[in-house]
């Protein structure tokens, strides 16, 4: 199993939970993050005081699936989230050891 997480700009994130939807993706779970990369932020000018936005609106999204799924969820992700301007975002994977649905007791991909 695999933990896919997803740091993406806030307005793709319905197209990115459609293409996820169409590939057959049950859970996902979003959290409004904050964050920079390259871009380290910008200048902004609020009632004639101008200040600096080091840290940018993200969405974090995490989904946890099985192994044979992670190439169409790492192909849909980048294509909905992707605006070809900088700060499109990320995607990380690492390896999920264990997953346990509490309600069931269900584990591994079952769980998933």
């Amino acid at each position: 199993m695999k933990l896919v997480t997803a740091v993406i700009k806030p307005f793709k994130l319905d197209d990115v939970r459609e293409a996820l939807s169409e590939i057959g993706v049950q859970g996902v779970t979003v959290t409004e993050v904050k964050g920079f990369g390259r871009q380290k932020g910008h200048t902004e000018l609020y009632r004639g005081a101008e200040y600096v936005v080091d840290f940018l609106p993200k969405v974090k999204i995490e989904i946890a699936i099985g192994d044979d799924m992670l190439d169409r969820v790492l192909e849909a992700i980048s294509k909905a989230a992707n605006t070809g301007k900088i700060g499109d975002g990320k995607i990380f994977v690492v390896d999920l050891q264990q997953a346990i649905r509490i309600r069931t007791g269900e584990t591994g991909t079952d769980a998933v």
